[in-house]
């Protein structure tokens, strides 16, 4: 297990196949499994695949045309072709209860948490994913479309598929860089 999650690194070249249902529920499960203070399950999880991803692009498109008018042709076109980037994609949302005891960030953190469990259960299952957010994630029309409540967070899409490259290398830095000790003086 140690040497999945040390090898593990985001992978944006993606192909088919696309994990079948049964692979999908296993990387859902593992969604599941993040740390919930409260037990709130603060979170929900969005597939979208096959022609609904063109859909998406369109919904990007439209998005994107009615946050900035004057934005070019290949600028749109490029939003619209996002979500064809892999076989498919799963939203990760946030679930937020506004003044419950389990403040919102927490509630948000174990959204990403479960991000990050699919993530890891995406490589353990021999795929490749990536999290990816940018304007159209945030955007108020693309979060109503895909059916989101005014409490809920769009925490990103995980795109998800075959690799179609070698896993890029990624130089890691050294713990020591990120880590200092407390000794309570």
């Amino acid at each position: 297990m140690i040497d999945a999650l040390l090898s593990r690194v985001s992978v944006g070249a993606l192909g088919d196949p696309a994990p079948d249902d049964a692979a999908v529920r296993t990387i859902i499960e593992a969604a599941l499994r993040a740390p919930d203070h409260g037990k709130l399950r603060p979170w929900r999880f969005i597939v979208i695949r096959g022609e609904a991803r063109h859909r998406l692009g369109e919904l990007f498109a439209r998005a994107l045309a009615a946050r900035d008018p004057d934005a070019p042709v290949a600028v749109v076109d490029k939003e619209r072709a996002k979500p064809l980037r892999a076989p498919l994609l799963i939203a990760v949302v946030a679930r937020i209860q506004a003044g419950h005891k389990i403040p919102e960030h927490e509630q948000l953190v174990s959204a990403g948490a479960a991000a990050m469990n699919m993530l890891n259960a995406i490589h353990g299952l021999g795929f490749g994913g990536v999290l990816l957010t940018g304007p159209s994630a945030y955007d108020p029309t693309v979060q109503a479309a895909l059916g989101l409540a005014g409490t809920e967070r769009l925490v990103g899409f995980v795109y998800v598929g075959t690799p179609t490259q070698a896993a890029p290398t990624v130089a890691r830095p050294d713990p020591a860089d990120y880590v200092t000790e407390w000794t309570g003086g």
